[in-house]
């Protein structure tokens, strides 16, 4: 399987230019026979909490149907990150979009102590799967809690998704905590961030993936904008930047 990590610079709440750029990145992705494609969290708006509310949409908007054309199209698996309308609540969200498949949504279960007064935890873990892989989506804050990895891998996982926004004192915890979970459960793990000005901090790229020993296999920098893609079958990656 080849999986990819998109990394991006995502304008804050224009989602019209932040589908565009989602595009050209699934297109790279798409060149380098891509099976699976993660963008970071909140990756259609930018990391803005206090604007999610007035940025929230329901997984089935019309809006994102070219997500779900594209999926069916090429035969890959999507998944874009966004507020997501959860009754009068709005949660942090990921919507999985998978070819000829009703669209599927993982919500992060674990809140940051920030996040709190603007979204609520999601109650449902989710597992995905292409072949023999089964692979589990984890967003930010939870991905750096050792439970949330020890359900994944329980579920069965062995690809773990991290979709973060991470800023370079997080990233530092990240790049601990990841390869670890790697060598604890014997799966790949990757790691989706975004680069540039996010609601009150920076985020510092560096969009990774380890293998099953918790080596790292390829990192991007701290400012690109491209894809890291993992190669299953080879136990390899590489980086490739965003024309």
């Amino acid at each position: 399987m080849i999986i990819c990590a998109a990394q991006l610079r995502s304008v804050a709440a224009d989602i019209q230019a932040n589908q565009a750029k989602h595009f050209r990145l699934i297109d790279l992705a798409l060149a380098h026979r891509a099976d699976l494609v993660v963008f970071p969290e909140l990756s259609l708006c930018g990391y803005q909490p206090r604007l999610a509310r007035s940025l929230a949409r329901h997984a089935d908007d019309p809006s994102l149907d070219g997500f779900q054309r594209t999926s069916d199209a090429n035969g890959l698996i999507i998944g874009v990150g966004m507020p997501l309308c959860f009754g009068a609540d709005i949660q942090i969200a990921m919507v999985w979009f998978a070819p000829h498949m009703p669209r599927r949504v993982y919500a992060k279960q674990r809140l940051h102590v920030d996040e709190q007064p603007y979204f609520v935890p999601g109650d449902q873990s989710l597992l995905l799967e292409r072949g023999e892989h089964k692979l589990a989506p984890a967003i930010c804050y939870e991905s750096l809690q050792p439970d949330h990895a020890d359900n994944a891998a329980a579920m069965g996982a062995n690809v773990y998704l991290a979709s973060v926004a991470k800023s370079v004192g997080s990233l530092a915890m990240a790049s601990a905590h990841y390869p670890s979970v790697a060598r604890r459960h014997g799966m790949y793990v990757v790691m989706a961030n975004c680069v540039g000005p996010c609601d009150g901090f920076f985020s510092a790229g560096q969009s990774a993936a380890w293998g099953l020993r918790g080596e790292l296999l390829a990192q991007m920098s701290a400012d690109q904008e491209g894809v890291v893609v993992l190669d299953t079958r080879l136990g390899t990656a590489s980086v490739h930047g965003l024309g």
